[in-house]
């Protein structure tokens, strides 16, 4: 598999990444399965996707403890990223960027990664009530300490509450501004899919003048964009998508044209839907990695073989011409 590059360290990992979060955290929690996950994580890395996404909070806690295992056995195959700053209670999330407590968070996690060392760890959200520099420069002790190689941030966009003419991540790009004094950033993490391309107008340009890698979360729109998700299916309670304002049965029929036109492509390549959103999302540049999330040896397997797809400009501009998506706030 092709490779690619995490920030101005020059760190390697497949052109395509796993994200672990559904095996334990946000998707259909009936369809969990341990066993299939640990193998899942292991087929990716058989596939080349040496790039392992996950976080202390999905589970919480059990995602790192099953990423754990696949360790133990391939720790040298792997590029661990964990994210810390989110602490889940029983009916509420909040965050915490204290100093003490992300160098404990850090420590708890390589315990349960079963790995002395960290390759990307990630701000999963800004604490507001603690200077961003503050909880950065803790992390920034972490990678003197050896106990982190890299530092990278997740975006946040708003929808809801912004200025008007203002842009969805420019509350991230000024966070952005403000840690890089501190210590340099690696990699910033943000959804990027056909269906969802916010970040192209400024963030990933961010990104790109200053060598940082960019890893594209969501780059399957939450499963819409395979094709495998009927209108009115219904999801169960604790799933993500119940509550998400394109997965209504309505919108979700609205949106059809987008999958359409991504099976249009396909069917010259002979590939799915769902690897041609990948292949896009390949193609908006050499430092983005995608990073689709998934519990089943298929869909990895599957998602793994798109990084030899290559779109060319028809293709580009046929799936640049799809109509946007559309959610239920429009």
């Amino acid at each position: 598999m092709e490779r690619r590059t995490i920030g101005a360290t020059a760190l390697e990992v497949g052109a395509i990444g796993l994200g672990c979060m559904p095996m334990s955290w946000g998707y259909t929690e009936s369809q969990r399965n341990g066993e299939n996950s640990l193998r899942t994580v292991h087929t990716a890395l058989d596939h080349g996707c040496t790039l392992l996404d996950t976080a202390d909070m999905y589970g919480p806690f059990t995602n790192e403890l099953l990423v754990g295992r696949a360790l133990k056995e391939r720790r040298a195959e792997a590029f661990v990223s964990t994210k810390v700053g989110l602490l889940v209670g029983e009916q509420h999330i909040v965050a915490n960027g204290r100093p003490g407590y992300v160098k404990r968070a850090c420590d708890a996690s390589l315990r349960r990664l079963q790995t002395d060392r960290i390759d990307l760890y990630q701000l999963h959200r800004t604490d507001p009530e603690v200077p961003i520099e503050e909880t950065w420069g803790a992390m920034a002790e972490l990678v003197a300490a050896g106990k982190v190689r890299s530092l990278g941030l997740c975006a946040v966009g708003a929808r809801a509450g912004r200025r008007r003419g203002a842009r969805l991540y420019d509350g991230t790009l000024r966070q952005l501004e403000r840690i890089q004094q501190v210590f340099p950033v690696s990699s910033v993490q943000a959804e990027l899919s056909v269906w969802s391309k916010e970040a192209l107008d400024a963030l990933l340009p961010w990104c790109v003048t200053r060598g940082v890698g960019f890893l594209a979360a969501m780059p399957l729109g939450n499963g819409f964009l395979t094709g495998t998700l009927t209108p009115g299916q219904g999801f169960e309670p604790e799933d993500i998508r119940a509550r998400h304002p394109r997965f209504t049965a309505e919108m979700m029929a609205a949106n059809q044209p987008v999958v359409a036109g991504l099976r249009r492509v396909a069917a010259r390549y002979g590939a799915t839907p769902g690897q041609v959103a990948l292949a896009w999302v390949l193609a908006q540049g050499p430092h983005v990695v995608p990073v689709p999330g998934t519990k089943k040896q298929r869909w990895a397997a599957e998602n793994a073989a798109a990084a030899r797809l290559t779109l060319d400009r028809r293709d580009l501009a046929e799936i640049t011409a799809l109509p946007p998506a559309r959610g239920s706030w429009d």
